[in-house]
């Protein structure tokens, strides 16, 4: 694989867009907030996931990412990362506002970081692989956890905010349809099966 389909430069352009944004000062022009949205402002739907509360949640999403995209880097070549990407940002957003229309406000990456875990998985289990139903089963028992118990305390503690369990749980129904929805579009162009995925 050359440089230029390496997914590292996918994940390394996404870090560094969010450290950027990070320590812009742009987080009340950029984060999801659900009145603005409802005035027009649909970039938030975007951005939002692209923010952090505060440095150490930065942090902890960034090295997830890099994190998650490592263990199934198998699966990616740099263009189908950034779409897989696009396609969560977005879907990400519009889960949050269609189904949680109590979430007022959110930011974080952990919502895509969920949607790229399942993506992953359901990958890993499409080649054979026997560890992708763990790490699928892993993910599915975390995320009910979580609709019950709610988030880690000690998570809360260092970001700043209560944990949106409700954007893992949309993380994780985006990377199923994720997964449907290229699996369709290699269907239909059989030619790009040839490139491992």
């Amino acid at each position: 694989m050359s440089w230029r389909d390496s997914p590292w430069l996918t994940v390394l352009a996404v870090s560094l867009l969010c450290v950027t944004l990070q320590w812009s000062g742009a987080t009340e022009a950029l984060e999801y907030q659900r009145q603005f949205i409802a005035d027009g402002q649909w970039w938030r739907l975007l951005t939002g996931n692209l923010l952090h509360t505060n440095n150490w949640h930065l942090l902890m999403n960034l090295a997830g990412f890099w994190v998650v995209v490592f263990i199934h880097r198998t699966h990616y070549h740099n263009f189908q990362l950034a779409c897989l990407l696009a396609i969560l940002l977005l879907s990400e957003g519009l889960g949050l506002w269609l189904a949680f229309p109590a979430l007022t406000a959110y930011v974080g990456l952990s919502g895509i970081l969920h949607g790229l875990f399942t993506y992953g998985a359901l990958n890993d289990i499409r080649i054979g692989w026997r560890s992708g139903y763990l790490l699928l089963a892993g993910v599915i028992a975390k995320v009910i956890w979580e609709q019950f118990m709610g988030g880690n305390s000690e998570v809360t503690q260092l970001i700043g905010a209560r944990v949106a369990t409700e954007a893992h749980l949309v993380g994780l129904v985006d990377g199923i349809l994720a997964f449907m929805l290229f699996r369709f579009m290699f269907t239909l162009f059989p030619f790009q099966s040839k490139n491992k995925r």
